[in-house]
């Protein structure tokens, strides 16, 4: 399976992308779309679309694994961070690819197994689990590829995963002999 993961911004995004096969990883691309100057938010937020449409014609991921947004006092910085991540959630639904959210503590606990993982620790992580030859300079790359992991082992792991719906009550049905009455 080929996992692309984002991390959203309007001025920088970063993406990873990642080949899961036989429970182990492999890093097929990392990077940034850096467009701090570009004035027009508009425009931004079509680079962002076309950035995101490119990644997936050229290694056709199965899903996305996008940063869902967290709570910020700015409303601001909000509006800008979901404009971002609804563009890129609408370039992957555009190429028929399904879209996995994760909030930023779900993705460096996956990671590091800590929920409070600094940037740096996450990246450091990451550089030794997938032997990345080059270092990203901006950890939004580091932050985006951490959700493709994230999303990686969330596949793996059948306990916080459900096959279908998301309650207990479906995890019962369509696991009975994990029940212990």
């Amino acid at each position: 399976m080929v996992i692309l993961g984002i991390d959203p911004g309007t001025n920088v995004m970063g993406y990873g992308v990642i080949n899961s096969a036989d429970n182990k990883i492999k890093c097929l691309a990392v990077g940034v779309l850096d467009i701090h100057n570009v004035e027009d938010k508009y425009l931004k937020l079509k680079m962002i679309f076309d950035r995101v449409s490119g990644l997936c014609k050229s290694f056709k991921p199965d899903e996305l694994a996008i940063e869902a947004q967290f709570y910020e006092k700015n409303a601001q910085s909000m509006l800008k961070l979901g404009r971002a991540q609804g563009v890129a959630i609408a370039a992957a639904v555009n190429n028929n690819v399904k879209v996995f959210e994760y909030e930023p503590r779900k993705i460096k606990l996956a990671v590091t197994g800590y929920g409070n993982a600094s940037k740096d620790q996450v990246a450091r992580m990451l550089i030794g689990m997938l032997n990345l030859q080059e270092v990203p300079d901006k950890f939004d790359a580091t932050d985006a590829l951490a959700a493709a992991v994230c999303h990686h082992y969330q596949c793996k792991n059948p306990l916080t995963k459900l096959k279908s719906g998301n309650s207990w009550a479906a995890f019962i049905a369509e696991n009975p002999s994990r029940v212990i009455k």
